[in-house]
Order: C-alpha cells, then sequence, then structure tokens
C-alpha cells in the first residue's frame, strides 16, 4: 500500500513542525532569497514554503496536487499575505512563465516518473538566471545505517524488502544532472544535507509519530502488523533516551536557468 496524498485522514502528514535551522542555513549558503519569489512544488503542508518566508523572501506560492494537504496548508499560513497555496501537478503547476527567481522541490522527485517533464516546467517558471533547487535523497543517503540520530535506516533493516521500494524510485545524482542539463540549467552542483527533522522529547513521542506514519510515505507500504514489528525493535534501540534527535541525509541539486532559448521550449 502507498500512501494516499488526497486522502482527507492524510491531510497533516507534512505539518506540523517547522524546518530546522540546518536546513536554513544550508539555504542560506546556496541563495540570499531576500526580495525574491519562490515556487515551491510538492509543497505539501507547507513546511517548507513557510521556512522560504522566513528567509526573507517577497513572496512565495506553494504548489501541491492534493487539496486535503492545500487545506491545511492555507490553515496554517493565515494571514500571511505573502504566501499562497495552489493547486497544480509538478508538470504543470498553471503559474505564468518566469513568475519566479527560485523554484524549490523537497522530498518530490522520487514520486515522478517523468524528471524531464518536471524540469522543462521549472525552467518555463523561473526567469533567466533563476535558481533551481531540488532536495531529494539518492541511495547512498538511503543507506546510512539505522542510529538514535537517523532512525530512519532502522526501517531498512528490520524490512530490507522496503530496499527495493527505494531502489526503483530514488534518483541518481547524474540522473538529475542529466536532467537539469538536457532543459537548459547550467552551473550544475550537488551538495550533501544533513538536516535535523525533529527533536523527540523521549520514545513515546516518536512512536506516536511514527503510528501515524507522519511525513514517511516509506511506512505506508507497511501494514499494521509490520509497523508494530518496526516499533517494537526501535524501541530496544531507542528507548531510555532522554532526548532523540532525528536527523536525515539528503542530496541538494542546484541549477541555474540559462538566458537562452532551449528550440523544445515554446
Amino acid at each position: 500500500m502507498n500512501i494516499n496524498f488526497h486522502d482527507e485522514k492524510n491531510k497533516a502528514a507534512y505539518s506540523g513542525r517547522s524546518a530546522d535551522a540546518t536546513w536554513l542555513e544550508a539555504m542560506r549558503a546556496i541563495v540570499d532569497p531576500a526580495g525574491k519569489r519562490v515556487v515551491d512544488i510538492g509543497c505539501g503542508g507547507g513546511i517548507y514554503s513557510q521556512a522560504w518566508l522566513a528567509l526573507g523572501a517577497e513572496s512565495v506560492v506553494g504548489v501541491d496536487f492534493s487539496h486535503a494537504m492545500l487545506e491545511t496548508a492555507r490553515s496554517q499560513a493565515a494571514g500571511q499575505d505573502a504566501l499562497a497555496f495552489v493547486y497544480g501537478d509538478a508538470l504543470h503547476t498553471g503559474l505564468p512563465d518566469a513568475s519566479a527567481d527560485i523554484v524549490f522541490a523537497r522530498a518530490l522527485i522520487h514520486h515522478l516518473t517523468d524528471l524531464d517533464g518536471f524540469f522543462a516546467e521549472v525552467r518555463r517558471l523561473l526567469v533567466p538566471g533563476g535558481l533551481a533547487i531540488v532536495q531529494d535523497r539518492t541511495m547512498e543517503d538511503v543507506m546510512i545505517p539505522g542510529s538514535p540520530q537517523h532512525i530512519r535506516g532502522f526501517f531498512f533493516e528490520v524490512f530490507p524488502h522496503l530496499l527495493d521500494k527505494e531502489k526503483d524510485r530514488r534518483p541518481e545524482i547524474s540522473q538529475v544532472q542529466d536532467g537539469m542539463e538536457k532543459n537548459g540549467f547550467t552551473a550544475l552542483e550537488c551538495r550533501r544535507l544533513l538536516e535535523t527533522r525533529r527533536r523527540y522529547r523521549d520514545w513515546f513521542e516518536l512512536e506516536a509519530d511514527l503510528r501515524a506514519r507522519t511525513g514517511r510515505s516509506i511506512l505506508h507500504v507497511l501494514t499494521d502488523s509490520e509497523l508494530d514489528e518496526l516499533i517494537s525493535v526501535m524501541k530496544q534501540q531507542l528507548d531510555g533516551h532522554t532526548e532523540i534527535l532525528e536527523q536525515d541525509r539528503w542530496s541538494i541539486w542546484i541549477g541555474k536557468r540559462d538566458r537562452g532559448i532551449l528550440a523544445s521550449i515554446t
């Protein structure tokens, strides 16, 4: 079973926390967003749309194909005039040409089957010289062993068959860069990020988060009984820790939209 992004019961699955300082510092090291227009594709509940605004962006538009998640994003952004959320597909956002200085996508591209179409849309949205920032995991990121800091690693140690799911959907560094280059992006770069996802006061707070499968689409592949087994194993490893600092390893691809016109773009 895969996550149903449109199900009302999952509408808060990608909300309820703030982007950590580790992520904020990583973005500042890439670009100064002050006064810039940002489009956040696959925004979910708007966690990172809110974060771009906090970093000083002039405006942020979050795009998602889940009406349920957009409802959550809008409710949490009430009163912030510089922040808007719109319905759209990652390949067809419906936003105007050259309407963004930065296009950002976090934990999105592993759900897509047409990277070329996605980067064509990103290029269309960006002004010449605008920046594309794509954050996702490669298999190298996925394979980091489980620990009190990297709890995600336990998922695959307990259920190795989940790695087959990951291998089918996780991109290679060169695959993403090739897609960007084909669509007219230059100054290509890939960086690594160890992002703090959340701090848990104790095991019980983490257990509740796991049982809700919050923000972890891979856990929707497990049955309820398999999830119980995973939680039991993780409890043996983590119970007793006064604070659990959850960190995730990511890859971040960066590319600048060229100033020319591609023959394939009309």
